[in-house]
């Protein structure tokens, strides 16, 4: 026996109540995981917001109350400082000109000269591959009197180096109170290994450089006074070593020692 119309009517319908109400829990999970996704970006967002700060505050807390000369190891996990015949005061390149430095990493040369740029700013204490000035703005600090502690990649993968690195960057900054302390980190990074085609000596991972001006010395038949680089390298972080590095030499000695 045929269904009636109204019967009919009444399958169709309840049909489409099933369909509607099917589209309607699809509607409500899409809109739930989309909830969902924002709120999982939100959380990224904030996590990578705070993270800088949360990780200052645990590092803050980690060395609470030491000096340099107290953070890493001692000293003598350093060897013996090096030096060599410097050139390159005041020759400037034009920037964005890369210059070939023969050192890892260099103490000396040529260098980019840019208001705010080049050297780069005495407040920025605290480089990382991702925020590191190129060589040739360090190299113009270093000509200003700088001490700059570079590390390599071995000592950026290790949370323990990079703790005490930031600390004594930190330090430095805080006990500066008259621009003297003329200090900075920086990493040596696969880049520049790759660019120069040269690594720190095997088994260091830190090193100190410095550039500096012998006044004492007899200058020669033009007037030039004797300038050198300093290194000492290190397996790893010694805020004893880099105190008596700094003590030996004093931002004083530098070529332009009272620009900053």
């Amino acid at each position: 026996m045929a269904k009636s119309s109204k019967s009919e009517k009444s399958d169709r319908r309840q049909v489409i109540d099933d369909i509607r109400r099917k589209q309607k829990r699809a509607d409500k999970r899409q809109g739930m995981a989309i909830v969902g996704v924002c709120v999982v970006v939100a959380l990224v967002i904030v996590g990578a917001a705070l993270y800088p700060k949360v990780r200052d505050m645990v590092n803050d807390q980690k060395w609470k109350g030491k000096s340099v000369g107290e953070i890493g190891a001692a000293a003598s996990v350093c060897g013996e400082i090096t030096e060599k015949e410097a050139t390159g005061s005041g020759e400037h390149v034009p920037e964005g000109q890369q210059v070939d430095y023969t050192d890892a990493p260099p103490a000396f040369g040529a260098h980019w000269n840019v208001a705010g740029v080049a050297p780069a700013p005495i407040g920025d204490r605290f480089y990382t591959a991702d925020s590191r000035p190129e060589l040739e703005q360090l190299i113009h600090n270093s000509e200003h009197g700088y001490t700059i502690l570079w590390y390599d990649t071995t000592a950026a993968d290790d949370a323990d180096q990079v703790s005490a690195m930031r600390a004594i960057a930190k330090i430095m900054d805080a006990n500066d109170t008259n621009q003297r302390l003329k200090f900075k980190v920086a990493p040596w990074t696969k880049a520049d290994v790759k660019e120069t085609g040269k690594s720190f000596p095997k088994g260091q991972h830190i090193a100190f450089t410095h550039w500096r001006v012998d006044r004492d010395a007899t200058p020669d038949a033009e007037g030039n006074t004797p300038q050198y680089g300093a290194w000492q390298y290190c397996s790893e972080v010694s805020g004893a070593a880099l105190e008596k590095f700094m003590d030996k030499y004093p931002f004083t000695d530098a070529p332009e020692p009272y620009a900053y």
